[in-house]
Parts: structure tokens; C-alpha cells; sequence
């Protein structure tokens, strides 16, 4: 007797149990992109994944982040504050047969901050759908790829079949900021033969992601009246040299002998960013402190230690060149991402090329093209898998734009397709059972 996964007609079936599902999948990311789920806000969307999660009869496991258990693994990075917000869902279908690979479904339910409200068309977690696109902050970055693996099992389930593997679906908080939230899911004991990430990158396979290191620049200087400011040390001013030295380093590590091989075809692969400044106290007092808040890329292997201590000699270095800073040297706090880059594209393992190619074949039938690659200049969670874990990580999501911008908004129909082929790879990744 056939098994359901070998039927000809079980791939038009899940493609049209995904049509059928599709208001219900769309209905379904409006109500989670109106939780507004920046960092520590996320309880409210984390209640509506377990609880949807529990209805499908997935296993729940909702647990709060402890970083005791964590800041010795590999991958951790640095934190400010405590993690008393921070929770994970991770909802589990146990195969009854387990005769195929087993895979996680990974995503993060956490989103970058919306800014000013008047500077959107509408309301960012009030979102729209105005022709083929759902706008809101997070509706790409990226709970459509929440809502498509959840979706892509409901289908299988529409047609009465389940993936015959275990398969893990993770709802992460901490992506934007740390990554702490799909480590944590490491140190839980959740483990695949492989894992796939929806990130929003327009329907193509990354091959390779840059590694990011967030810090901070602590500078101090002497009050003084505005009248007086020959007496003082202005901490504001004296930081300007300093974000020049570590743009100068950005070119440096840019240079065509440091360029990791994916990167040979990126005009400018590392981006040096101040996201953030802050100082002074008043007006007319000449400020006597300052911290600028800095993002860096690196390479995927490119040592992060090493990296840490040529970031630290250039400011030194650039301090030397003040005359205050020259006896107060800026102090240096590392608080968020310390992300390694990670290359899907040196993975030789058997089921790296295997996952690849079930992956590649879904796309094509659902879209009619060969899945296309890139290597992209931020990072993902798919750093832990692949670099900690010994499991290919394949990030491959929907088209979005305006990401961490304003008016983000995802395709619908690019969700669509995500969806079906997600369902696809699924089936042939995990094998199928009766429901």
C-alpha cells in the first residue's frame, strides 16, 4: 500500500487546503501584529501563540527565560537588567511513527521599536490590509513567518495528515537585541536535524548572515556654565572624534583582503551604526557625560575577542588625541548582541545539502523558479543551530518592506506562497502520517 507522503495527489491537496485556510491565516497575523511586542511587551502576544498552539493540540511549553542558565553557552550575549518579561512558547507535534527527519519552525515574536506614531500612514499596531499588503510594525519582521508555520501545519492537519517527525514550534523573544531567546531553546533540549527561519528576505535562501556586536561608549566630562565653557570639557563634543576613529576602522575591516568569500560581490558588507546618543543635563551647562550606543558587523569567523579589543584599542587610541580624554579614557559596555556571523554556505553535511534541495524543490513547484540565494549584512538566529547545535539553519521568508522603518508591511500573496511552500518541505523534510 502507498504511504500518504508517496500519494501524487497529496501535493495539490495541501496547496489548496493552504487557499482554503488563507483568511483565516490572514485574520490570524492581524491579531498578532496588534500586540505590540517590542522588548519586554511581548507577554501579550506569547499568551495568543500558547493558546493557539494549545488548540491545535501541540504540546505547550512556556517557560521564563533564566540567564543562569544560559550566560555560560556558547553564543550568549550580554544583557542590561533582568529577564523577569522574557518567555518563550514552544509548541511540539509528537510524530506517533517518527520514521522521517525531524525539524524546528522557528520565529520571534519580539519587534523592533515603532517610533513616532504620527510619522506612519496609520497606527502601527492597528493593522491594515490595503490590496496585497498588511501593514504594522512586525506584520514582516516577522510574524507573517510566525503565521506561516503555524499555518502550514493546519494544513496538512486541513487533509487529515501530520509530518511523521517531531516538529518543534518556537515562539522567541530577544532576536532584535540578543538572540538569548533561541539559545535559551537550545538549553531546553530542543534539537532537530534541521531548522527553518521565515525571516523576511523575499522568498530567497540566505546562504550567509554577518555577525553584529552591540556596545556602548561611556564618556565623562566637567560641568560648566554655558558663560564659562573654556573651564569645562564638553563630553558631547569629545565623543565626535571618537565616532570618526570607528568609522575609519568600518572601512578598514571592509578592505578587500578582510572580505569573507560570500561578501566578495557586497560593495559595503559591515556597517558601523550609532543608533543612539544621549548627554548633558541642561541647556546652558556645558555636558558633563556621554553615551553613544554603537552596532558593528563582523564576518562570519571572524574572531569575536579579537574584534572586541581592536574596537577597544581604536578608541583609546582616538582618546589620545584629546586633552581630556587623554586622562579620562571612555569606558566601554558591551550590552546586547555579541553575534557570531554564521555561512549556511560552508555547511557540507548531508543534511545541509538534503534540507537545501527539499527546500529548493518546494519553492520551485509553488513558484515555478530555482530558489534563489543571498548573503545578507544582518544577522539571524541562525546563528545558534548552525554554529552550536550541528544543524542546518535555512532562513527563508516572505517579501516585506519597511522593516524596522515606518509603514512596514508584508506581501500577502508572497505569505501565501511561503506558506505552501513551507507545508511542501514539511512533507518531504519530515514525511507524513494520518492525522
Amino acid at each position: 500500500m502507498t504511504t500518504p507522503e508517496m500519494e501524487p495527489e497529496v501535493e495539490p491537496r495541501i496547496r489548496a487546503a493552504v487557499d482554503a485556510l488563507f483568511d483565516r491565516e490572514v485574520a490570524f497575523l492581524s491579531e498578532l501584529t496588534a500586540h505590540p511586542s517590542t522588548r519586554g511587551n511581548e507577554q501579550s502576544a506569547q499568551d495568543f501563540m500558547a493558546r493557539e498552539m494549545g488548540d491545535r493540540g501541540l504540546s505547550v511549553d512556556r517557560w521564563q527565560i533564566d540567564l543562569d542558565d544560559i550566560r555560560d553557552m556558547p553564543g550568549f550575549s550580554p544583557v542590561i537588567g533582568d529577564y523577569e518579561d522574557a518567555v518563550n512558547v514552544v509548541g511540539t507535534h509528537a510524530s506517533r511513527r517518527r520514521t522521517g527527519r525531524s525539524l524546528i519552525l522557528n520565529g520571534h515574536i519580539d519587534v523592533v521599536p515603532e517610533g513616532p506614531h504620527d510619522m506612519w500612514d496609520s497606527p502601527p499596531f492597528s493593522p491594515r490590509v490595503d490590496g496585497d499588503w498588511m501593514y504594522g510594525r512586525g506584520a514582516g519582521d516577522m510574524k507573517a513567518g510566525l503565521a506561516a508555520n503555524i499555518f502550514a501545519l493546519d494544513a496538512l492537519r486541513e487533509i487529515g495528515l501530520a509530518p511523521g517527525a517531531d516538529v518543534h514550534v518556537q515562539s522567541v523573544v530577544e532576536e532584535e537585541c540578543t538572540g538569548n531567546g533561541a539559545l535559551a531553546c537550545l538549553q531546553r533540549g530542543y534539537r532537530a536535524d534541521a531548522v527553518l527561519i521565515p525571516e523576511p528576505f523575499n522568498e530567497t535562501l540566505v546562504t550567509a548572515q554577518v555577525g553584529v556586536i552591540w556596545f556602548q561608549v561611556h564618556l565623562k566630562g566637567v560641568p560648566a556654565h554655558v558663560a564659562y565653557a573654556g573651564s569645562g570639557a564638553n563630553a558631547i563634543e569629545a565623543a565626535m572624534p571618537l565616532i570618526t576613529a570607528l568609522h575609519a576602522m568600518e572601512e578598514r575591516w571592509n578592505g578587500a583582503e578582510r572580505r569573507h568569500g560570500d561578501y566578495g560581490h557586497v560593495d559595503h558588507p559591515l556597517n558601523l551604526n550609532i543608533g543612539r546618543i544621549q548627554g548633558g543635563d541642561w541647556t546652558s551647562s556645558v555636558p558633563a557625560w556621554c553615551v553613544f550606543d554603537v552596532r558593528m558587523g563582523v564576518f562570519p569567523g571572524q574572531d569575536l575577542a579579537e574584534s572586541r579589543r581592536e574596537i577597544e584599542e581604536v578608541l583609546r587610541a582616538a582618546a589620545q588625541d584629546s586633552d581630556f580624554l587623554r586622562n579620562n579614557q571612555p569606558e566601554i559596555v558591551y550590552h546586547g548582541f555579541m553575534a557570531e556571523g554564521y555561512a549556511l554556505s560552508q555547511d557540507r553535511s548531508t543534511a545541509a545539502r538534503d534540507a537545501i534541495g527539499a527546500l529548493g524543490g518546494a519553492h520551485e513547484r509553488v513558484t515555478g523558479r530555482a530558489l534563489d540565494t543571498a548573503a545578507i549584512t544582518a544577522t539571524t538566529d541562525a546563528r545558534f543551530f548552525g554554529l552550536y547545535a550541528d544543524t542546518p539553519a535555512l532562513v527563508y521568508g516572505p517579501r516585506a518592506e519597511a522593516i524596522h522603518g515606518f509603514n512596514e508591511r508584508v506581501d500577502l500573496e508572497s505569505l501565501r506562497r511561503l506558506t505552501q511552500t513551507t507545508a511542501l518541505f514539511i512533507a518531504e523534510w519530515c514525511g507524513l502520517e494520518d492525522a
